[in-house]
């Protein structure tokens, strides 16, 4: 194998770093409020979870932590955190982007399919892509799709959500 020489390799200062986030919860019984991409849908069964099962807002929060090499959403809002039991996705989003902000990362932006057979997610999706901007003090695009009856998205068992991220290391 040839390996290049660290020195050789571009520096961090010199290049934008991307990450990749998912995050996968189930529905949980009757009467659990859903809440997607910082919203509350009602009428929806929600999704079991530490926090509020918020599947997009974890996704990118997960996928800003990969970007800036800096662990996972368990490391950051684990259950050995009780003070996150119940917290919204968008406060989870929020303090991730803040978390990458203090270890030395400008966000650029974040990226996130939503995949499940409900909610309808387009007619919400600018309310949601605004929502979580403003908690990632940087722009969030959103996108949803199905799978056509495969797995557990596509059973109706639960909702999973891939994200990217861009950060820009400071200095």
């Amino acid at each position: 194998m040839n390996e290049q020489p660290e020195s050789s390799l571009p520096q961090a200062g010199q290049l934008p770093l991307t990450g990749i986030g998912v995050d996968v919860h189930a529905f949980g019984p009757e009467g659990t409020p859903l809440w997607v991409a910082g919203l509350h849908w009602p009428g929806e069964r929600g999704l079991t979870g530490h926090s509020d099962g918020d599947v997009v807002a974890h996704a990118a929060a997960d996928a800003l932590f990969s970007a800036a090499g800096i662990g996972d959403l368990g490391v950051h809002f684990g259950t050995d955190r009780p003070d996150m039991a119940g917290a919204s996705g968008e406060r989870i989003l929020s303090e991730a982007a803040a978390i990458v902000r203090e270890a030395g990362y400008d966000v650029g932006n974040i990226s996130v399919q939503l995949i499940g057979n409900r909610p309808k997610f387009s007619p919400r999706r600018q309310e949601a892509a605004t929502v979580l901007s403003k908690a990632a003090g940087a722009r969030v695009h959103l996108s949803a799709t199905t799978t056509d009856a495969l797995g557990l998205t596509g059973r109706g068992e639960g909702l999973a959500a891939v994200a990217t991220a861009l950060v820009v290391p400071r200095g």
